[in-house]
């Protein structure tokens, strides 16, 4: 069955709002001072449990590609943004990670060959204006550590949501497998720096479980497997743009959990920031011409071990054309 546009955007808005709790669930229920051993729990227990369901591994050309899409999206990804969170004063990391979607527009240019517009850029400019009026307090002087570590973190997730858009999927193979890929992968890179940083693993009770259960399952399994399925059906700027959502809940939760007080200069912020990401969803949504199937894409086979409700592969058809291959804009030739 076909996903509208309306839904298929709600759908993978999801994930920067599932991700906009990881701050109250942290500081609520999580042992203190721990950033890489949670970024171990939210990558490895995910990844694994998604192979489980999708029981497929990658073939050929996939083996690096997963590793490279998990450093980024993943391995690489959580270290850096939970240095520059450490590192920076008030919400400094969330201004710099809300410029992620014009990282992505530039990177798109260069690889998806999707020239930039001046409303997408003023867009994107938008964007991050109103997330720093919502999240960026006064502070002293910035730690140029925390600043590069935050700037690599955006870089390095825009430059995954790239390929990852770039590179499509193996025939056959849907967003859940590939996303256990990478969430494995990248918690397998993670696992080795927590050890050496941070040492053996703390003592858990019984909300700390609980916490990790939810930021594995909910914040990272069905958030990420959300994120990629709409990489492969908007374009890799449409998703990005839905970036900011991800501080603006941060502020909600913290509002209506936390009891942390919104101001006037936050609401308007907030109302910018949204209205950027509105905007930012403005764009072509056309369906692919005939397909190509790409010569990397033979590496995996059709599985009928595929889970249901996995995206589907060329057996699946809509609008008489396969699933796979039906793009949210002019992405890359496939």
């Amino acid at each position: 069955m076909a996903t509208s546009r309306p839904a298929l955007i709600t759908l993978t808005a999801l994930a920067p709002v599932s991700w906009g709790t990881t701050y109250a669930v942290t500081t609520e229920f999580l042992p203190a001072d721990r950033p890489l051993f949670t970024g171990l729990m939210r990558a490895l227990p995910a990844g694994l449990l998604l192979l489980a369901l999708a029981r497929v591994l990658p073939r050929g050309a996939w083996w690096w590609k997963s590793v490279v899409l998990g450093a980024l999206n993943i391995g690489a990804f959580f270290p850096l943004l939970f240095l520059s969170a450490y590192r920076l004063p008030g919400g400094m990391a969330a201004v710099v990670g809300s410029v992620g979607p014009l990282f992505v527009v530039g990177l798109a240019a260069l690889l998806l060959g999707q020239r930039p517009t001046r409303r997408t850029l003023l867009t994107g400019a938008v964007a991050a204006f109103g997330v720093s009026l919502v999240v960026l307090r006064a502070a002293g002087a910035l730690d140029a550590l925390g600043l590069l570590a935050a700037l690599a973190s955006t870089a390095s997730m825009s430059t995954g949501t790239v390929l990852t858009k770039r590179w499509g999927r193996p025939e056959g193979i849907g967003p859940l497998a590939l996303t256990g890929w990478q969430l494995t992968a990248g918690g397998l890179l993670i696992a080795p720096l927590a050890l050496l940083v941070e040492g053996a693993p703390p003592a858990l009770d019984g909300r700390a479980v609980g916490g990790y259960l939810y930021l594995a399952v909910a914040n990272t399994a069905v958030a990420y497997w959300l994120w990629f399925r709409g990489i492969g059906r908007l374009t890799a700027t449409q998703v990005t743009f839905l970036g900011p959502l991800s501080p603006l809940t941060a502020a909600v939760v913290g509002w209506a959990a936390l009891g942390q007080a919104l101001t006037p200069v936050q609401l308007a912020g907030m109302a910018l920031a949204f209205g950027a990401t509105v905007a930012g969803q403005i764009g072509p949504w056309r369906k692919a011409a005939a397909p190509r199937t790409p010569d990397f894409e033979r590496a995996v086979p059709p599985s009928s071990s595929q889970p249901a409700g996995a995206a589907a592969g060329p057996s699946s058809q809509r609008d008489g054309r396969p699933e796979a291959y039906v793009s949210a804009g002019p992405g890359p030739r496939r």
